[in-house]
């Protein structure tokens, strides 16, 4: 028999804290020396106050469909513009489906010279466009990186897929030209941690600096990681987030081959719909999404502003299914309620959710149901939206461009409709999933969720910023 009670305890993180202490007798037989004895879970309920190893956003920086301007990007999708449009950049006469939510006219800004933007594939530009963005955003144009200490600065900018571009036209010179025709860029533009490398070496950041590739989770678990990190006090500052360029000839027939593909090309802006009973498959998109992660020493220390506070993540692993997730969505429950355990908070002060909602038949179910079993099925207050009605699905850098979504909710205080929701399932009939109309919400506590292909499963959670 177990019972639960609050206490107040020394914590482990060096701060006075109520904790939820769960006691429980073992049931050992009565021959055992263990019978009758009590067991004393302790489960931390406080956040970190540790000026160290609190977490805060300082940057953000992205490139989009709406755009490299995170304001103008959420003043999108808070008028509930879609984004996608057919496909202009290849001939998609023999593809099923023909749209995506294709970046079209993109700007560099200058942060790339001609030479090298005519190389570079375009996930190593959307890399080093939202990194530079990010940074300045930050306070942190060059003459103040110089006063930095660089060995504690990181950049973790993982990719789905890295170059895809530079590998299909690689292996196009090698089928038709030759080995000799093959690009000495080839390799270095193709791999998935070079963009972050690439930041680093124009920054001369020597802090961690790697990439991490889950699939569509990719973003969220380098959040959690580059925090892993400053916690640890391992760096002060890390850029981190995710990039993909999928939309090229390749990318499109593997995702049509998969079978995850709308093909609603008559209604392709009404394709990408949610939790909607006639959504047929998820639309592409493409981007990137980066922050800047910083002790609140850091910030404090050079006068930053914050824009909000991270203060939790987890990733789990479905150990499922290749591409779909365990229908009952007890892996991504696991993951939601690690997450809440890590920002050191109760799971009913969440009141805002920037959901996953790939607008595919299995994912979109699964996700409610984890939400609702990690929830307890209280979700009174909670409010519930899919960025990706509007953006697509951008793959690595999904949960990034979404970071920026969230943040951009706690900031304003609106969140963003989701759009194409016109004939909602059953499963969503006692969420509010803020369909079609943006609603004023004062966020709380945010969480942010994005899975991945292989049963990667990633939360992270935010909150507007208390001294």
């Amino acid at each position: 028999m177990a019972a639960l009670a609050s206490s107040t305890i020394i914590g482990a993180r060096g701060v006075v804290a109520n904790r939820r202490v769960i006691s429980a007798r073992t049931s050992a037989g009565s021959g055992s020396r263990a019978a009758g004895r009590r067991t004393i879970v302790v489960v931390n309920m406080a956040r970190e106050t540790d000026p160290k190893k609190r977490i805060v956003v300082t940057g953000m920086g992205l490139c989009s469909v709406f755009g490299n301007d995170y304001d103008k990007f959420y003043d999108k999708l808070l008028a509930g513009e879609s984004g996608v449009d057919m496909i202009d950049r290849f001939d998609t006469e023999d593809f099923p489906t023909k749209f995506a939510a294709q970046i079209k006219d993109f700007d560099n800004e200058g942060f790339i010279d001609k030479k090298n933007a005519r190389r570079m594939d375009n996930c190593l530009q959307y890399a080093l466009v939202s990194g530079n963005k990010a940074l300045l955003d930050a306070g942190l144009d060059d003459d103040a990186i110089e006063k930095l200490d660089k060995t504690r600065v990181g950049v973790l900018a993982g990719s789905g897929m890295g170059g895809l571009t530079v590998f299909q036209d690689g292996v196009k010179a090698l089928v038709e030209k030759g080995p000799k025709k093959i690009t000495p860029f080839f390799i270095p533009y193709a791999i998935t941690n070079m963009g972050g490398a690439l930041l680093a070496i124009e920054k001369g950041f020597m802090g961690p600096n790697y990439s991490i590739s889950t699939a569509c989770a990719t973003a969220n678990y380098c959040f959690h990681a580059a925090a892993n990190h400053i916690r640890k006090g391992e760096a002060d500052i890390i850029v981190a987030g995710g990039v993909e360029a999928p939309i090229i000839p390749v990318g499109l027939g593997g995702f049509v081959a998969c079978r995850a593909l709308s093909s609603n090309n008559d209604n392709y802006k009404g394709a990408s719909r949610p939790w909607d009973k006639g959504r047929d498959g998820f639309v592409m998109g493409e981007g990137a999404g980066l922050l800047v992660l910083e002790s609140l020493e850091s910030a404090q220390k050079r006068g930053a502003r914050i824009h909000a506070e991270y203060l939790g993540g987890a990733v789990t692993c479905d150990a499922h299914h290749m591409t779909d997730p365990r229908p009952d969505g007890s892996g991504v429950g696991l993951c939601i309620t690690k997450a809440v355990e890590d920002a050191g908070i109760d799971i009913s002060e969440i009141n805002y959710i920037n959901a996953h909602a790939t607008s595919t038949l299995v994912g979109d179910v699964a996700e409610v149901n984890a939400v609702k079993k990690a929830f307890n099925n209280k979700l009174d207050g909670v409010k519930m939206n899919g960025t990706k009605s509007m953006v697509g699905h951008c793959l690595g850098a999904a949960a990034g461009v979404e970071a920026v979504a969230t943040i951009m909710a706690i900031k304003t205080g609106w969140l963003h409709p989701t759009i194409n929701q016109e004939d909602s399932i059953d499963e969503v009939a006692d969420i509010d999933t803020c369909p079609n109309v943006k609603v004023e919400h004062e966020v709380k506590v945010a969480i942010s969720n994005s899975f991945g292909f292989g049963g990667h499963n990633s939360s992270c959670v935010f909150a507007p910023f208390e001294a």
